[in-house]
C-alpha cells in the first residue's frame, strides 16, 4: 500500500474506485479525515496530472486507498553524444586576421 501523504504521485484505476473507468494521475493534497467513510474507503484532495506533469484541475476523490497504484515509469529520454571536444592542439593555434591593421 502506499503511504498516502501531501505530494505522493498515484496512479488512480477502476479498481480503487468504480467511477474510474478511464485511469487518471493524481497528486495528493491531503486525506479528508474528518468526513466519516465506509471501511476501506478514503476520500482525496488533490490535483488531476496530465501527461506532461502539469496539474490540470482539482479533484475531490472518493476512493478505496489500498487499490491505488504507484505511478507508470516514464520512457527515459536516450542521452544524447555529444562530440568529442577538439584537441587542445587544435584549439591553440592562432586564426590570421582578416582585418586590416588600425591606423592611429
Amino acid at each position: 500500500m502506499i503511504e498516502l501523504r501531501a505530494g505522493v504521485l498515484v496512479h488512480v484505476t477502476r479498481k480503487a474506485s468504480p467511477q474510474f473507468v478511464k485511469p487518471i494521475l493524481f497528486r495528493l493534497i491531503r486525506v479528508r479525515t474528518e468526513w466519516i467513510t465506509y471501511d476501506g474507503w478514503a476520500w482525496l484532495d488533490g490535483y488531476q496530472i496530465n501527461a506532461k506533469g502539469d496539474a490540470v484541475a482539482r479533484r475531490l476523490i472518493y476512493v478505496q486507498p489500498a487499490e491505488l497504484l504507484p505511478p507508470e515509469p516514464t520512457p527515459q529520454a536516450t542521452p544524447t553524444r555529444r562530440p568529442a571536444p577538439a584537441s587542445r592542439a587544435a584549439t591553440s593555434r592562432r586564426v590570421p586576421s582578416i582585418r586590416p591593421p588600425r591606423s592611429r
